[in-house]
Order: C-alpha cells, then sequence, then structure tokens
C-alpha cells in the first residue's frame, strides 16, 4: 500500500505501474504478460518497476492487495454506520458499485482469474471477500427483521435479492456499461424491492 509519506512524484510513478500492468493482465493474462511490456506502457524502466516492487508477482500482489483493503475498510465501514437497515443496505450497493467502477480495470482482472482459464498468477483467495460481503448483507437484513421494517419471510431470500441486484450491475457496468444502469439504476432497483417487502405501517388509531 501506498505510504503517505512517499513522495508524489514516486507515488505516480507506482500508480502507472499499478494501472498498466492491471490493464495488461486482464487482457492478455498473467502469464502472457511481460515484465518489459508492463514497464513500456506504464512509461518506466524495468529497475523502476524492481526497486518498487521486486517482480512481476510482487506487482500482481500489490494490485490485489490495495483493492482488498480498500474493499474491507468499505465494508467495516458499512459495519458501524447507524440508521436503518434499509438506508445501510441502498448506501452499501451504492459503495460498492461506486468503488467498483472506479477501479474497474482491477475489476476486470479479479473476473479473469476467477472464471477464466488458469493463467499461472499467484493464488488469491477471491471467496473470502464474497463471503465477508454476503455475510454483511445477511446480518443487515437480520438488523432489519428485529427493528420491525420487513413484512415476515426469509433472511435468505431477502439477501440474495440484494446480492443478485448488486452483481447485476457490476457485471452490467464491466461488460455493457453503454446501458448505462450505474448506481442510479441500482438504487431504483433495490428501493422498489424493499417498498415491495417493508412492513405496512398501523394506521393512527387502529388497535
Amino acid at each position: 500500500m501506498i505510504d503517505s509519506q512517499v513522495p508524489q512524484a514516486d507515488r505516480t510513478v507506482r500508480e502507472r505501474l499499478l494501472t498498466s500492468a492491471a490493464q495488461m493482465f486482464a487482457r492478455k493474462g498473467y502469464a502472457a504478460t511481460t515484465v518489459r511490456e508492463i514497464v513500456t506502457e506504464a512509461g518506466v524502466t524495468k529497475p523502476v518497476l524492481y526497486y518498487y516492487f521486486r517482480n512481476k508477482e510482487g506487482l500482481y500482489a500489490e494490485i490485489l492487495h490495495t483493492a482488498s483493503v480498500r474493499y474491507c475498510l468499505l465494508l467495516d465501514g458499512a459495519r458501524q454506520r447507524k440508521g436503518s437497515a434499509v438506508n445501510r443496505l441502498l448506501e452499501l450497493a451504492d459503495q460498492i458499485l461506486a468503488l467498483f467502477m472506479e477501479q474497474i480495470e482491477v475489476a476486470r482482472l479479479a473476473y479473469s482469474l476467477y472464471y477464466g482459464p488458469p493463467q499461472g498468477a499467484p493464488a488469491f483467495d477471491f471467496d473470502a471477500y464474497h463471503l465477508k460481503f454476503h455475510g454483511l448483507v445477511t446480518d443487515l437484513v437480520q438488523i432489519g427483521y428485529k427493528n420491525r421494517e420487513f413484512r415476515r419471510g426469509r433472511v435468505e431470500d431477502i439477501t440474495w435479492m440484494v446480492l443478485g441486484a448488486v452483481n447485476v450491475a457490476l457485471e452490467t457496468q464491466l461488460s455493457h456499461p453503454e446501458l448505462g444502469f450505474g448506481r442510479e439504476g441500482l438504487g431504483r432497483v433495490l428501493k422498489l424491492f424493499f417498498d415491495g417487502i417493508k412492513r405496512a405501517e398501523t394506521p393512527k388509531g387502529t388497535p
């Protein structure tokens, strides 16, 4: 991760290397991408890459580490946030998609590694991060039931509905961004869903 004390010029060089490598790994595959191609794309020399990351494997590890740290901080922040379960779920979904869009090349790399053929890349436990997201959504749905925000039903069903909507938004952004679903579309879909399952308010004066 980039230290806040690292000079700006060094940060810029590191970021160029990380961005170039993520793009090339996603486009060509980890094994097929050479150090020479990465440094040429980033506009630096091989010794510069070796100075910051030691080798291609170190560069790859830093790409995924940096992204995973940001992802975990986002989830941890959502767990600590106050408010209704519905509002927390809406904000969580929006932030997940916003981070995905910001880190689209890293996301493209992660999808190619997880769903594509083996590329000779070092192992990375993508499932652990999915399960952490799944667990957080489940916990927030359970809070919604506890606070009587939802009608009676299955926690698992609502959890899968939220996860499904988020995954559709992520994959649409990855493969068909021209459709313009985006953050606004995801918010509309989830609000429509929550409106359909929220507990009806008891009219005033009803015993």
